[in-house]
């Protein structure tokens, strides 16, 4: 008796909607949490450089003390560009001496990779049924 050839479930344009949906949240939700709860351990850290140095109001404005466009590494060129932005030697500094911190955190990338085999384990753990049908359909004749 020859098995019936395998015929895959037909999703409804409703389906697809759906899924895309849920796709689109579940890859904002994995790229805005760590962000929310700082979970990578991201970090900006201020270098001043020689001669500068911070002083933030008790209104939370902070100004640079010694701060020129030179002492920042700016040149000419630069100064103008950030005028041209609307930045002056103060507002600049702010942006300037805020450095990244690009430290790395081994346990998460761990749990990362964990959470990501987990997942196609169970991928492969719930799916073994029709890969077995589509594979036994297009091999075994």
């Amino acid at each position: 008796m020859a098995k019936a050839k395998y015929q895959p479930p037909k999703q409804g344009v409703a389906g697809q909607i759906i899924d895309a949906l849920l796709v689109l949240i579940a890859v904002f939700v994995a790229l805005y949490v760590p962000l929310v709860f700082n979970l990578a351990g991201a970090s900006t850290r201020t270098i001043l450089p020689a001669g500068v140095t911070q002083e933030t109001a008790a209104d939370g404005t902070v100004t640079f003390t010694g701060a020129t466009w030179e002492n920042l590494g700016q040149n000419a060129t630069m100064q103008k560009q950030w005028e041209a932005l609307g930045y002056d030697v103060n507002s600049a500094a702010a942006l300037i001496t805020q450095w990244f911190d690009y430290s790395f955190n081994w346990s998460m990338l761990l749990l990362t990779a964990v959470v990501i085999i987990g997942y196609f384990g169970f991928l492969l753990v719930f799916s073994d049924k029709e890969y077995k049908e589509v594979i036994a359909e297009k091999f075994d004749r």
